[in-house]
């Protein structure tokens, strides 16, 4: 069986965020940037099957920019065999939208035949959470959503969901695309021989007229502002003062 990863070139989990002075959007000047979290698990978990032969092959491939390669190779390093890149911008500013990433990645598993798509529920950055359901809806496959558990078992797959209620444990037919949460795994570090294999492993580089697919956003962004700052709290003497300060000032009751 073949696994194939989406994954994306985010804000370092780690950075804090600051917004240009003009609103424009987010200031990305000599700011770090490493994988989105949630694909780095999806990462992971595709090495595991391939360790437990499940997996014959990972092929990892990312959409967005040039600088996106660094992302790849992190992740062979990690273990993934090949590579591909589609650059499908120039400038590190622009995201491209949910659904044009799913068009492409539902063009590069038709040319791939993967019997898995593991993917991240969401990327940090702009908090989308629908690349995978739209790659399952493009692809008329199934799909498990928020996975913290997952086994494969002949020709399905097992996900464990994290839902509102507590935990929803489902079996999926494969092919199948499934998008991982915080809980499922633990990612490895790559090592340091790992990282100079991984410069010898194959990346592919691809563009969206590739695969005929349009790449210009739908969207305008307006206005980009920090949240606001969060209030100083303030104590109160009695159960008494508490309720009237709730009542009067808060209105909440």
């Amino acid at each position: 069986m073949k696994v194939l990863v989406p994954v994306k070139r985010v804000i370092d989990y780690n950075v804090k965020v600051r917004v240009k002075a003009d609103g424009s959007g987010v200031d990305l000047a000599n700011v770090k940037m490493s994988m989105n979290p949630f694909d780095e698990i999806a990462v992971e978990q595709a090495i595991r099957l391939k360790e437990a032969g499940q997996a014959e092959e990972i092929v990892v491939v990312s959409v967005g920019v040039k600088q996106s390669q660094e992302t790849l190779r992190t992740a062979l390093a990690m273990g993934a065999d090949r590579a591909i890149l589609i650059e499908a911008a120039s400038d590190v500013h622009q995201d491209i939208e949910p659904l044009a990433v799913a068009k492409l990645l539902a063009a590069v598993v038709k040319e791939e035949a993967p019997g898995l798509v593991l993917a991240g529920k969401q990327a940090i950055d702009n908090d989308m959470n629908a690349t995978g359901q739209m790659l399952a809806a493009l692809l008329g496959w199934s799909q498990g959503t928020f996975a913290s558990e997952l086994a494969v078992e002949g020709d399905t797959a097992v996900v464990t969901r994290e839902v509102d209620g507590g935990l929803q444990t489902i079996k999926v037919k494969m092919p199948a695309v499934v998008t991982v949460d915080l809980r499922l795994n633990e990612p490895r570090y790559a090592s340091l021989p790992n990282i100079m294999k991984a410069k010898k492993k194959p990346l592919e580089e691809k563009t969206p007229a590739d695969y005929g697919v349009d790449v210009t956003p739908r969207l305008t962004v307006v206005k980009t502002v920090e949240p606001a700052g969060r209030k100083a709290g303030v104590k109160v003497g009695s159960v008494e003062e508490l309720i009237a300060k709730l009542k009067d000032e808060a209105g909440v009751i």
